[in-house]
C-alpha cells in the first residue's frame, strides 16, 4: 500500500475513532415507551445489553418485576415464587437485581438477584438487617441498602453474588444512606449527612470513604440511580418551583446536564434511572395527570457527527476508486 493511501487510511481511523467516543455527546434524544398492553404506572429502572428491567402492576393490583427487551411488548414476569410483590432495579452481565416482599417476612423487604427468569431469585438479605433492597448489579458484584426497622437506621450495603458476602459502605459521618449503581469499580447512590435534611447524589469509588458529593448548585437535594460510560444519571429538585428533574453527571456537581428539556410539555416531572455505554438512558415521566410513563432517552449524534461521518465516506470512496483504477 502506497504512503497515501496508508495514509487516508490512517486519517479516516481517526475520523471513526472521534466519532465513536463522542457517541454520548448529543442534543437531542428520541423518547420509546415502554408501558406494556393493558398495564399503567410502569417504571424502567435499569438498562443493559439491549436489555431494561423495572417493574408494573399486574391483575389485582400487586406489582411484579419486569423484563424488557427494547419494547412493550417484550415484557417478562421475574417476579419470584411465593412473593406477592416485587421490583426490578438493575441489570448488568445477564443478571437483574432488585427486591421483594412477602406475607412471612412481615412486610419488609428482600433483596434478590436473578439471571433472567422468575426460578432463578437468589435472597441476598444480609444477615442481621430487617430488610434489603437491591439496585446495581455490574462484575459480579450487586449494591443497595440493608436496614435494621427498629433503630430506623439503613446503609449502602455491597454484595458478590450472596447474602453472607455483604459488606456496609456507609460514609463516615452519614446518618443513611443508599447505594444504586455500580459501574466499572464506582457506585452510586444518595446519603444524609447527620444534622441535614436533604439526601445528596454520591459517588463512590470502591470504599466509604471515597464519597464524592453531586449535588447541582440551584438544586436543593439530588439523588443518583445509574452509571455507565464514566457518567451518572438521577434526579434533582430545584431551589425554586419543586418540580424534579432527571439529571446527567459526568463525574462532579459543576457538569449536570437537565434531561427533562427533552421531554414534551405535557410532563411535568422526571427520574434517570440507569445509563448504559451507549450513553441510553431509561427512567419516568410523570403528565399532568399523574400518570406514569416509562422512558427510554436515546443520544442523537451532533451535526459535526454527521459531517465527520460524510467526510470519513468521502475519503474511503476515493481511496477504493484509486485503487480500482490502479
Amino acid at each position: 500500500m502506497s504512503r497515501n493511501r496508508k495514509s487516508c487510511f490512517a486519517f479516516v481511523s481517526m475520523i471513526i475513532l472521534f466519532v465513536c467516543v463522542n457517541q454520548v455527546s448529543a442534543t437531542d434524544y428520541i423518547v420509546v415507551d415502554l408501558n406494556p398492553s393493558g398495564f399503567s404506572n410502569c417504571f424502567a429502572y435499569g438498562i443493559s445489553g439491549g436489555q431494561q428491567v423495572g417493574y408494573g402492576p399486574i391483575t389485582g393490583g400487586n406489582y411484579h418485576a419486569l423484563l424488557w427487551s427494547g419494547s412493550a411488548a417484550s415484557a417478562v414476569d421475574l417476579n419470584p415464587a411465593g412473593f406477592n410483590y416485587s421490583e426490578a432495579n438493575g441489570i448488568g452481565g445477564g443478571q437483574q437485581v432488585g427486591y421483594g416482599y412477602q406475607t412471612p417476612t412481615g412486610g419488609n423487604g428482600r433483596a434478590f438477584l436473578w439471571s433472567g427468569s422468575a426460578a432463578s431469585a437468589v435472597n441476598l438479605n444480609p444477615s442481621g438487617c430487617d430488610s434489603s433492597e437491591a439496585y446495581g448489579v455490574s462484575g459480579g458484584q450487586q449494591v443497595g441498602v440493608g436496614g435494621w426497622t427498629l433503630e430506623d437506621t439503613y446503609h449502602a450495603f455491597l454484595w458478590r453474588g450472596s447474602a453472607a458476602s455483604a459488606v456496609d459502605i456507609n460514609p463516615a459521618g452519614f446518618s443513611y444512606s443508599e447505594a444504586r449503581g455500580i459501574s466499572g469499580g464506582q457506585q452510586v447512590g444518595f446519603g444524609v449527612r447527620y444534622l441535614y435534611n436533604y439526601p445528596h447524589a454520591l459517588l463512590w469509588n470502591g470504599t466509604a470513604a471515597s464519597a464524592v458529593d453531586l449535588n447541582p448548585s440551584g438544586f436543593r437535594e439530588s439523588y443518583a440511580f445509574g452509571i455507565g460510560g464514566g457518567h451518572q444519571v438521577g434526579f434533582g429538585s430545584s431551589t425554586t418551583g419543586g418540580y424534579s428533574h432527571a439529571l446527567l453527571w459526568s463525574g462532579t456537581a459543576a457538569i449536570a446536564v437537565d434531561l427533562h428539556q427533552f421531554l414534551p410539555a405535557a410532563f411535568k416531572n422526571s427520574c434517570a434511572r440507569s445509563i448504559d455505554d451507549k450513553g441510553d438512558i431509561v427512567g419516568y415521566a410523570i403528565d399532568s395527570a399523574y400518570n406514569y410513563h416509562a422512558i427510554l432517552w436515546q443520544p442523537v449524534p451532533e451535526p459535526a457527527t454527521f459531517v465527520m461521518l460524510g467526510m470519513a465516506a468521502l475519503v474511503l470512496t476515493f481511496v477504493w476508486r484509486r485503487k480500482r483504477a490502479g
